[in-house]
This record gives C-alpha cells, structure tokens and sequence, in this order.
C-alpha cells in the first residue's frame, strides 16, 4: 500500500481544493452550478490576513488524492473551541487506502495539540462514510437536526420586521 502523507494546505492548493469540492459536489450528486467557490474565494478565505478555514492535504506517491477542509466553532457546553470538519474528500481512486483514516488522525491531532474538546460534522443520511464515521468511534448525535438559512434567507430575515 503506497505511503499517504498528510500536509498543511498552501495557497498553491487553491485549484485542488476547488477540484476536490467539485468532486464532492459530483459524489453528492448536486449540480455543479451549486459550487459557488472560486479560486480567489478559496486563497482569500483559507489563506488570508482574515482565514476563515484551514485545509490539509492527502498526498499519494507525491499526488493530492483528499482533503479535509474545517474551521473552529465554540462549544458552550465544554467552554473551549471545537473542529468543525466542513468537507472531507477522497478520490475515487484513492478510497480504501488508508487516506480517509489519515486526513481524521490529523484533525484528531489538530484538535487535541490545540486543546478543542469536540471534532465535529455534518454526513448526509446515504453516504456510506457513516459507517467509517462510526468505525473511527463517531457518534451519531440523532436527537440534533440540522437547519440551515440560505443567502435569500438571510436577505429576507435581514429585512424582515419585528413582527414578520
């Protein structure tokens, strides 16, 4: 099995980190016209005076073949930040060899060295990485579900008075 080495991003990476979002929209089965990001965006927000997230690397025999792309959040209830894993791709390719595995040990490493209390993230209910999630000693946290706000939401309760 070829070694896997795990590395911080660099703006360099900007283009992979797009490829492998991409990719991940194509595995999720979403329009690719739902990816938003851009080169510019990804080297400004991941690597800017204002870093909005951080992204590692899985390399293969010297090749991108993953990522994980996270960023802190605040947990209340332990009173310390927390890893918020927004994005975790592997290629096709590269599934089975260990990278998936790698990319979580370094998060798990990241998280502990900066003393977060929690790693968190968000699976869909089909993906098969749930059971990989569970392998790694993941819970599922069912009683919590997700809501979101989309940009024409948060437009329209921005603009939205008191009384609705």
């Amino acid at each position: 099995m070829p070694d896997i080495r795990i590395r911080e991003a660099t703006p360099d990476d900007a283009q992979t980190i797009l490829d492998f979002i991409v990719g991940l929209a194509e595995f999720e089965n979403e329009p690719l016209s739902t990816v938003k990001a851009t080169v510019e965006s990804i080297r400004r927000d991941g690597f800017g005076d204002h870093r909005m997230f951080e992204t590692l690397i899985a390399e293969r025999d010297g090749q991108p073949v993953g990522m994980a792309l996270f960023f802190p959040h605040y947990s209340t209830w332990t009173g310390t930040p927390a890893l918020y894993l927004e994005d975790l791709f592997v290629t096709a390719e590269a599934r089975g060899t260990g990278a998936g595995f790698a990319l979580m040990r370094a998060l798990a490493q990241v998280a502990e060295a900066r003393g977060w209390a929690r790693l968190d993230l968000s699976v869909l209910d089909w993906n098969p990485a749930r059971k990989f999630y569970h392998q790694l000693g993941m819970t599922h946290e069912s009683e919590w579900l997700l809501y979101r706000l989309d940009e024409d939401g948060i437009a329209t309760l921005a603009r939205t008075g008191r009384d609705g």
